[in-house]
């Protein structure tokens, strides 16, 4: 009976995200320094991680919208705050990738300070999804991350991208590792999501979960 009523529970939980990702989601505004930040009473959830992790395929994903986040080949695509409006109930933010990116060293450095400037000081940021690539795991350029977002008491859940393209006993190696990591961070969601935005693996499981932040 338990197992019964659980699952409906999940089943309601998966519906209720899938009904909020299903509705309009627009580009509202693009910051490149903190005085073009958006002012907004929404809830923020933001997607940050290194270059070329799939930040931007992954808001597509979710949405269902292949164009809505501009997504590229090329590291460091992304070089602004970008905010998008889901169904005037929640903002979803797009942020510049962390380390190489094909930019010069000072645009690198004042998006960089851009994107920790917004993650430490946003009052309304509810939750920041830090992408970790799947076939690498936790980098040092992430753990710098972590350890900001962790001083800051900002919480924050790892989201393992691209599964698809990682053997079974390798991912299973990453997750482990990952999740051991995560126990010693204070801010740290202890869940760890894994995703493919390429075939749709866990964007409903992460779906359902954004939603709760509604």
């Amino acid at each position: 009976m338990n197992d019964q009523r659980s699952e409906i529970e999940e089943a309601a939980f998966i519906e209720e995200g899938r009904l909020l990702f299903s509705k309009e989601c627009k580009f509202v505004a693009g910051a490149a320094d903190l005085s073009m930040l958006p002012d907004s009473d929404l809830n923020e959830v933001a997607f940050a991680g290194r270059s070329n992790v799939g930040k931007s395929s992954l808001i597509n994903a979710l949405t269902g919208r292949n164009t809505l986040a501009r997504t590229s080949n090329t590291p460091g695509r992304t070089q602004q705050i970008n905010f998008f409006e889901l169904d005037g109930r929640l903002s979803l933010v797009d942020l510049p990738g962390h380390g190489y990116a094909k930019a010069s060293k000072t645009k690198i450095a004042a998006w960089t300070d851009l994107v920790n400037t917004y993650l430490k000081g946003r009052f309304n940021l509810r939750r920041v999804c830090l992408l970790i690539d799947s076939r690498h795991g936790i980098k040092d350029v992430d753990r710098e991350i972590m350890k900001m977002l962790d001083i800051a008491a900002v919480n924050y859940q790892i989201v393992l991208t691209k599964i698809d393209k990682s053997k079974k006993a390798e991912l299973n190696s990453v997750i482990e590792k990952t999740e051991k990591e995560l126990s010693k961070r204070p801010a740290a969601h202890p869940e760890v999501f894994l995703t493919s935005s390429a075939k749709g693996e866990g964007i409903e499981q992460l779906r359902a979960e954004l939603a709760t932040l509604v």
